[in-house]
């Protein structure tokens, strides 16, 4: 079996790459990253090909004022142009995955090549994620229009042109199928995380500090964990929020000044000593596909608190290992904060059943034996 990946940027699409070249299976990737940063995650640099206008444009552009970003949106145009030239370095192929928005014609070539097209989709439906989103940006007076409209409608065309569409959690796929996708084209591979990168290490106090990691972003839910960590005013604790900040929450920030201790963007290489150093992880993200976080939490020895629309209850078990809480609820998200903080030693103990869950069967190498399982079976019964 030979598979082409195809991503405009990096995603899991590294991780992805690197499993199919253990197995043999790996024909090409095709990346905006250059092939000595590709080369770090153990990808031979002969299976590489780099196409960097897109990474070096989208950079350049966040460097600009404020002032001419807002005033172009150069989204379609970067993920358009990349798409455009993969799709002319596509090689024969048995399966070509290709990343959401920047595979329309990366997949009607594998098309006319012959091969099997799966998008990967890391996200709910693109119209369910934006009916979410925008609630609750509206929810605090804002309008929601950060996405091209013409990705949108990129994106919708990816979804009828694709042989399967590859999502990592039920909460993902419920999505496509409340949207009308059949089934049957539904793939759904959860992510994995690096075991040798995240485990647990000695925690130096007796605070009892929740942890959240990711994009200070409205859609990450963050305002609901300020909000109930704020209300429990627990003693001896903490709330860590560890990300890049975003403008639209900005204000959420200013509420709360004083009740949480913000770090801003950590390298990932970085980001274990932080989770060691806490007790819970909270992801109440409204529109999440499977935010990479989770995993990498657990894996670092912390219970997870997690919404259903995080993706998260793939691997969280509701009880064991941490609770599944539905979207937005602030008191149900208090109410367990105060379970493990009354409870330490139930707390610890949902922390190393959280260990032992991503342990058997959450690593990267369990992702990629998933992911040709089902690429296999594809082929299988395509005959």
């Amino acid at each position: 079996m030979r598979v082409t990946v195809s991503v405009g940027g990096r995603f899991h699409a590294f991780y992805l790459a690197r499993e199919l070249q253990r197995h043999g299976a790996l024909r090409r990737l095709i990346t905006s990253y250059p092939r000595f940063e590709v080369a770090k995650y153990g990808i031979s640099k002969a299976l590489v090909r780099s196409l960097v206008f897109k990474e070096v444009l989208a950079r350049g552009w966040q460097k600009l004022p404020r002032m001419l970003r807002q005033a172009y949106n150069p989204q379609f145009l970067l993920h358009e142009g990349f798409d455009v030239l993969a799709s002319r370095h596509l090689e024969p192929s048995d399966v070509v995955v290709a990343w959401s928005s920047f595979g329309l014609h990366t997949l009607r070539r594998a098309k006319a090549m012959g091969a099997v097209g799966v998008l990967e989709r890391g996200s709910p439906h693109m119209l369910r994620e934006q009916a979410l989103t925008r609630e609750v940006y509206e929810e605090q007076g804002l309008r929601f229009n950060r996405t091209h409209p013409r990705i949108i409608e990129k994106e919708l065309q990816e979804y009828q042109e694709a042989h399967f569409i590859c999502v990592p959690s039920q909460f993902a796929k419920r999505s496509f199928l409340q949207e009308g996708v059949p089934e049957e084209k539904l793939l759904c591979v959860p992510y994995g995380v690096d075991l040798g990168e995240f485990y647990p290490l000695p925690k130096q106090d007796s605070i009892f500090r929740v942890v959240y990691a990711g994009s200070m972003a409205l859609e990450k839910g963050v305002q609901y964990l300020l909000r109930a960590f704020s209300e429990l005013r627990l003693a001896r604790a903490e709330l860590l929020l560890v990300g890049g900040l975003t403008e639209e929450i900005r204000p959420v920030f200013r509420r709360y000044e004083g009740l949480f201790r913000w770090v801003g963007h950590v390298p990932q290489r970085e980001l274990n000593r932080y989770y060691a150093q806490g007790s819970v992880f909270v992801m109440m993200g409204v529109a999440e596909g499977l935010a990479m976080v989770q995993p990498q939490a657990m894996a670092a020895g912390l219970p997870g608190i997690c919404s259903r629309n995080s993706g998260g209850e793939d691997i969280v078990r509701d009880g064991i290992d941490g609770f599944v809480i539905p979207s937005r609820d602030t008191e149900a998200l208090k109410e367990k904060l105060l379970l493990l903080y009354r409870d330490p030693e139930l707390c610890r103990h949902m922390g190393r059943q959280a260990r032992e869950r991503v342990k058997e069967g959450f690593s990267w190498r369990d992702y990629g034996q998933r992911a040709l399982q089902c690429y296999r079976r594809l082929l299988d019964a395509r005959g």
